[in-house]
């Protein structure tokens, strides 16, 4: 049994290559999110589990992937689901966990001030350019470069001290985390409070600001060795109010029920890595009504994730899928669009 099995959806990780070695009678995946990124992902969990099923990784791409992913095609999204069916027994929350109380999903916008916006919009300009001056192969053949870029906007976002080029930046307020303190201060004294942040570095500056208002919190990133007392301390101490989460280093495999506010300090582009974060407190055990609250800062590209996120929804239902989004998925305009005022 494989429990997380998304985790071999690459076939060229010496993590799938390792699980390939396990020799069983039978095999069975496990997994809340199947496709993250793209249809692609499924062929190296069924390969796995099911060898031989969708062919080879060629005949998979040109056949399914590459027709659905880029080109929507419905036909070869049936056709999809049509061979993998009889291999997938789908239980959705709303099935198996119906006594589950309400959860509610909220977006919190916040405005930047006029030194956080005046370097975001340098950014953001300059990124444009870059892009306006390079065709669609320039731009694949960047990818890293084009990357870094979008992380950066969405680093000043959140605050423009997580620049690393940026340390003038320092009497810069930050919009999120005035928003996020003001949130915590006002519920932490009657309720439990996840934080999630894609950046390490900006639960560092949160756990300053915690730690100037004398708020308990637990802390926990891929540093972190002990996860296990971490979330002990939260789930059984009553005074600890408030646990740092990297969405990395817990979005997935832990069970956090004390907790019924889950804050997402940073949209990320794949909508089912951030469900799996708000699951750490909606699951079962969960007697209160959960409360997941994005912070988005407005007039920047995390609006335009937001609604890429769900232009991109089309196939998820019925493909199994988990509205995953690659930056590979993204064409020219997508992300000259995405910088656009």
């Amino acid at each position: 049994f494989m429990d997380e099995s998304q985790a071999i959806k690459n076939p060229n990780s010496e993590r799938y290559k390792a699980a390939r070695l396990l020799q069983s009678r039978n095999k069975i995946v496990m997994t809340g999110t199947p496709i993250e990124n793209n249809t692609f992902d499924i062929h190296g969990q069924l390969s796995f589990a099911c060898p031989g099923l969708l062919g080879s990784r060629r005949y998979c791409k040109e056949i399914y992937s590459t027709l659905i992913d880029k080109f929507q095609d419905d036909k070869r999204a049936l056709a999809l689901l049509k061979k993998i069916e009889p291999f997938i027994l789908r239980r959705t929350k709303e099935q198996v966990a119906s006594e589950l109380p309400e959860k509610t999903e909220i977006v919190v916008y916040c405005e930047m001030g006029e030194a956080q916006r005046s370097v975001y919009s340098t950014y953001e300009r300059e990124l444009r350019d870059y892009l306006m001056d390079k065709n669609e192969r320039e731009i694949l053949k960047n990818s890293i470069h084009v990357l870094s870029g979008l992380t950066q906007l969405r680093q000043i976002c959140n605050s423009p001290l997580l620049l690393k080029e940026r340390q003038s930046s320092l009497g810069i307020r930050s919009a999120k985390i005035e928003m996020l303190m003001e949130q915590i201060e006002n519920k932490s004294p009657h309720h439990k409070i996840l934080v999630f942040s894609q950046f390490v570095t900006m639960l560092d500056l949160i756990k300053v600001e915690l730690e100037k208002r004398d708020i308990s919190f637990e802390y926990l990133t891929g540093q972190v060795k002990d996860r296990g007392t971490a979330v002990n301390e939260f789930q059984q101490n009553e005074d600890v109010r408030v646990f740092l989460i990297s969405l990395k280093a817990g979005g997935t495999g832990l069970n956090l029920t004390e907790a019924d506010y889950v804050y997402l300090v940073d949209p990320w582009w794949n909508p089912a890595v951030e469900n799996q974060a708000i699951d750490r407190g909606y699951r079962i055990g969960q007697k209160k009504n959960v409360f997941a609250v994005r912070l988005i800062c407005t007039g920047t590209i995390e609006e335009k994730i937001m609604q890429l996120q769900q232009s991109k929804t089309r196939l998820a239902a019925d493909l199994i899928k988990a509205d995953g989004l690659a930056f590979g998925g993204l064409s020219k305009e997508d992300l000259i669009g995405m910088l656009e005022p």
